[in-house]
């Protein structure tokens, strides 16, 4: 039952912090970025919860995003807190997801063998998924 709640909660963080991360954070290297939040892991206790980005760019903008996201947590939890329903505000923790980077540079490598005729084998279209 309570991991159900907790699948609750991350779900409704994670909807309200993508809404805060594009429309109420005023820092101009969060602004100028692609940040997508992809997941968040809320502890059983309520207390922490680590918060998933993807963000668009080289290394230096990403280190930068994450800094100013990491500035930003204090305002964006108390604002979390106004919306969630629970005693306690997780502490957010933002770690940079690069899953969706990857399956990208994975995709490109598979259609670079397929063109260059090393792989024989039809490849899955999105339609597939």
């Amino acid at each position: 039952m309570a991991s159900h709640r907790l699948e609750r909660i991350d779900g409704l963080i994670q909807r309200e912090l993508s809404l805060l991360i594009a429309h109420k954070v005023k820092d101009q290297r969060i602004q100028q970025a692609s940040v997508s939040v992809t997941k968040v892991s809320t502890t059983q206790d309520l207390k922490q919860a680590t918060v998933y980005v993807s963000i668009f760019g080289d290394d230096e903008e990403k280190k930068q995003v994450l800094a100013a996201l990491a500035k930003a947590a204090g305002f964006l939890r108390s604002e979390i807190g106004k919306i969630l329903k629970t005693h306690s505000t997780p502490a957010l923790i933002f770690k940079l997801d690069d899953s969706v980077e990857y399956g990208m540079h994975i995709d490109n490598i598979l259609k670079g063998l397929h063109e260059s005729g090393q792989v024989s084998a039809q490849l899955p279209s999105e339609d597939d998924f």
